[in-house]
């Protein structure tokens, strides 16, 4: 359980990482379930603030939802220790703000922050608390288990897929063995979790997830010849903002029970 405890170590605030660094080149198989591990923390948050914490309270009153949102947005900033929120910031500096590929590595390793880096991470926030605030409470429950796994799905997808743009870095580890085995086991997990957790729709969130992440990771490399660790950390945020949105806009195209399990079961 070597790359599970590294994975789990790295990408959440736990301190359950082994003191070597042996497990994380075969720690990214393991993303998606860690994904769902910090979606299932999300959904229990959730559950309390709609049962309105009755103990302290002298009704069921629920969270007002925009409360709510805002505190499961920061509750998962928390869990990560906003790792992935600096990588985005990193990438909104460099790729809008370089103009060529030196200086948008140099920007990359700059622990400044400019104003691409702020407007970029306000948005994503931003859409975050909104389309959660826009999700029918009963479905909102399924989106939040799903949707880290879904990020951190792409994560492994860019890690396999795309070139690691620098001979040393925070993702040369992850990348030093690659395999298609690891690729393929992480997309039959997030599939099976998918699929048990908001039936066909949810694949459309999936589908929306990993071309989004394409996108995302083919104009880093083709402005920086690769990716790096802050380009992973911007595909995870990206995705988690971008399979919100079109949740929200499902649900509000569509049927308010889209994500509901009654309505899974119909499907």
């Amino acid at each position: 359980m070597r790359s599970f405890r590294s994975a789990l170590g790295f990408l959440t605030i736990l301190p359950v990482a082994p003191r070597d660094a042996s497990g994380l080149n075969t720690a990214r198989v393991w993303f998606p379930l860690v994904g769902l591990l910090l979606g299932l923390a999300l959904a229990a948050i959730e559950v309390a603030m709609q049962a309105g914490f009755p103990v302290f309270t002298d009704s069921h009153r629920q969270f007002p939802p925009l409360l709510s949102a805002s505190v499961l947005v920061v509750a998962l900033v928390v869990f990560t220790r906003a790792l992935h929120l600096d990588g985005l910031m990193d990438c909104c500096d460099a790729l809008l703000g370089g103009f060529d590929r030196e200086r948008r590595l140099e920007i990359l390793k700059d622990s400044h922050v400019g104003a691409f880096a702020v407007v970029g991470v306000v948005g994503v926030l931003l859409i975050k608390v909104s389309a959660l605030v826009a999700l029918p409470p009963a479905g909102r429950i399924w989106v939040l288990l799903l949707f880290p796994c879904l990020s951190r799905w792409t994560m492994l997808m860019a890690l396999d897929l795309f070139p690691y743009v620098r001979p040393q870095g925070l993702g040369t580890a992850f990348v030093a063995r690659r395999g298609r085995w690891q690729l393929a086991a992480g997309l039959v997990a997030t599939l099976v979790i998918t699929v048990a957790a908001t039936g066909f729709w949810g694949l459309v969130l999936l589908g929306a997830a990993t071309v989004a992440a394409w996108l995302l990771c083919v104009w880093a490399s083709r402005l920086l010849g690769g990716v790096t660790g802050d380009v992973y950390g911007a595909v995870n945020e990206t995705v988690e903002a971008s399979v919100l949105l079109l949740a929200a806009v499902l649900a509000f195209a569509v049927s308010e029970t889209l994500f509901e399990p009654v309505h899974m079961v119909a499907w």
